[in-house]
C-alpha cells in the first residue's frame, strides 16, 4: 500500500512539477520586475503638475505660492544615467547658505575613486565649488576642491534613497533616509551669483566620474533648513513638494524633461539622458 500511494505521488510530480516549476519562475520574474510593488499601480503625478507661481517674475518672492497638484503623487517618469556620458548642466543663481536635496537610486559605486552625484562651481576657481559624490564602496562624500570630508553614511545600490546637504561656511550636514552627519570645516563657497550646476558629474578636473542610476526630485535653496524641515521632505517621498517656498532657487522633478518647476527659469541641458517610467522597484514610502 506505501509502495502504492509512493508511486502515486511521483507521477503526479513528474506530471505537474514541471508546470510548478514554470509558474515559480514567471512569479519570480514578475516580483523582480516590481509587477507586485503597489506602487506600480498607483496614479502617477505628470511633468509641471506641481509648480511654484511667481507672479512677480522669476526669484521675486511677491505673492509667491505653489500651483497645480502638489500632493505628493509619484512621478510617473524619472532620470536615468548611464555612468558613461550622461548629465544634466546648465546655469543658475545660489547664495551661501545652501541646502539641496534628491532621490537617487544608483546601480553601481563606479571604478575611479568616486562618482558625482552633483556639483555646484563659481564662475572661476577663487569662486569656490561644492561636489557631492559617492566613493566606490557607497559612503558619502564632500568635496569642495580645497579638502574633501567622508561622511559615516552609506547610500545602499539598487533602492531609492533620499540624501540632502546643507552648507554653511561652518560646515557641512548630510542627511541620508531619515540619519544625519555632520562635520565641521571652514567651508568655501560660491561668491558669485552666476554659478554653473552639473548633475550626474563634475565640471572640473574632467567628466569622467559620472553617475550610474536613476534620480528624482532635485531641490535647492539657498538657505539652510532645520533638520525637522529636511525630515518633514522626506517624509513626503519621491513626489515631494517643496517646502520652503519663498527660498527656493531651482527645482528639478525630472518627471519627463529637466525643467526648473521654481519658477526661476533654471532649465537643464540634457546629454545622454533616459527618461524612465520603470522606476517603482526598490522604493519604499518613508
Amino acid at each position: 500500500m506505501n509502495y502504492m500511494k509512493l508511486q502515486s505521488a511521483l507521477e503526479y510530480l513528474m506530471t505537474y512539477g514541471w508546470a510548478i516549476l514554470i509558474i515559480a519562475v514567471v512569479l519570480g520574474a514578475l516580483f523582480g520586475l516590481g509587477f507586485f510593488n503597489s506602487y506600480t499601480f498607483q496614479p502617477k503625478a505628470t511633468a509641471g503638475n506641481c509648480q511654484v507661481y511667481r507672479p512677480a517674475g522669476p526669484h521675486s518672492t511677491l505673492d509667491i505660492n505653489l500651483e497645480g497638484i502638489c500632493n505628493n503623487e509619484i512621478p510617473e517618469y524619472v532620470a536615468q544615467l548611464n555612468g558613461q556620458s550622461s548629465d544634466i548642466a546648465g546655469n543658475s543663481v545660489f547664495a551661501s547658505p545652501m541646502f539641496a536635496s534628491a532621490w537617487v537610486y544608483p546601480t553601481s559605486y563606479g571604478t575611479s575613486g568616486y562618482e558625482v552625484i552633483s556639483e555646484f562651481d563659481g564662475p572661476n576657481p577663487q569662486g569656490g565649488y561644492f561636489q557631492l559624490a559617492l566613493y566606490t564602496n557607497g559612503e558619502v562624500l564632500g568635496w569642495n576642491g580645497y579638502f574633501q570630508v567622508s561622511f559615516p553614511l552609506t547610500v545602499p545600490l539598487n533602492r531609492w534613497s533620499f540624501i540632502a546637504f546643507n552648507i554653511t561656511q561652518n560646515g557641512e550636514t548630510v542627511y541620508l533616509n531619515g540619519k544625519s552627519a555632520t562635520v565641521s570645516t571652514s567651508e568655501v563657497l560660491p561668491t558669485s551669483s552666476n554659478t554653473f550646476w552639473i548633475i550626474g558629474t563634475q565640471i572640473c578636473c574632467g567628466s569622467t566620474r559620472y553617475f550610474q542610476g536613476d534620480m528624482a526630485n532635485i531641490q535647492v535653496y539657498n538657505t539652510s533648513l532645520s533638520a525637522n524641515d529636511v525630515a518633514a521632505l522626506y517624509q513626503e517621498g519621491i513626489g515631494g513638494s517643496p517646502i520652503a517656498v519663498p527660498w527656493l532657487v531651482a527645482w528639478w522633478p525630472l518627471n519627463g524633461n529637466a525643467n526648473d518647476y521654481s519658477g526661476n527659469g533654471n532649465t537643464g541641458t540634457i546629454s545622454n539622458v533616459i527618461f524612465t517610467t520603470s522606476w517603482e522597484n526598490g522604493y519604499s514610502a518613508p
